[in-house]
């Protein structure tokens, strides 16, 4: 049985997961994401969700909101591997707090 911290990523992360002791389900660029979330919630010992930021933004919109008002899980979206220029820590930061609290709040 899995622990209550689950991953789903692209195969390419999946490796990083495993170094870092968790088991990740990795999914691919052509498959629907939907049906390996919805056995995770289902079995409903599940804390915490990690789930890369690309397959999240893939999601139907009502899978999404679903997961954005659950209590538990958890749900963290993460970056995937790029190459090119990330988000700055205080973007992430704030989309974190609204999606937490459902308002957008400014750093100062």
């Amino acid at each position: 049985m899995k622990g209550v911290v689950e991953v789903i990523c692209r195969p390419s992360a999946a490796a990083g997961f495993a170094l870092a002791g968790l088991v990740a389900e990795p999914v691919s660029e052509a498959a629907d994401p939907s049906p390996p979330i919805a056995a995770l919630l289902a079995r409903g010992e599940l804390g915490v969700l990690l789930i890369e930021e690309s397959i999240y933004e893939s999601l139907p919109a009502e899978l999404r909101v679903r997961l954005d008002r659950s209590a538990r899980p958890v749900v963290v979206p993460f970056p995937g591997p790029a190459w090119s220029g990330a988000r700055s820590a205080e973007d992430r930061v704030v989309e974190l707090l609204r999606r937490a609290i459902g308002y957008r709040v400014r750093l100062q």
